[in-house]
């Protein structure tokens, strides 16, 4: 027997077709709504939430952070996000990507 092989072949979508996807995931939600605990926990104060607020003004999701950013596992950005322990090259290649910069300041008594 003989081995079939396939080329995937990846274009973008028509309008038509993004019109019918958008109408579909509309009715799915309408039909299917998330339960309350599918809604995101909110990040503590300070970098957790400055990163996920200038990600959501990217429409970036964490998988497309963590890819632009170089890390493989896209649970890392939601763990920062979540104000969880993470390895500092790690926040700072999220920063990065989304605009942002790591500074000391002095601390104010």
């Amino acid at each position: 027997m003989t081995e079939k092989h396939f080329e995937r072949i990846i274009r973008p979508a028509t309008a038509e077709e993004r019109k019918r996807h958008a109408e579909i995931r509309t009715k799915v939600m309408q039909e299917f709504p998330p339960s309350r605990d599918a809604v995101d926990k909110e990040s503590p104060p300070g970098i957790p939430a400055q990163l996920r607020d200038a990600r959501e003004a990217k429409g970036l999701t964490w998988y497309a952070v963590a890819k632009l950013a170089g890390i493989p596992n896209s649970s890392t950005v939601r763990d920062i996000e979540y104000g969880r322990d993470a390895q500092l090259s790690n926040v700072q290649a999220v920063a990065k990507v989304l605009g942002l910069r790591l500074e000391l300041a002095e601390e104010l008594v």
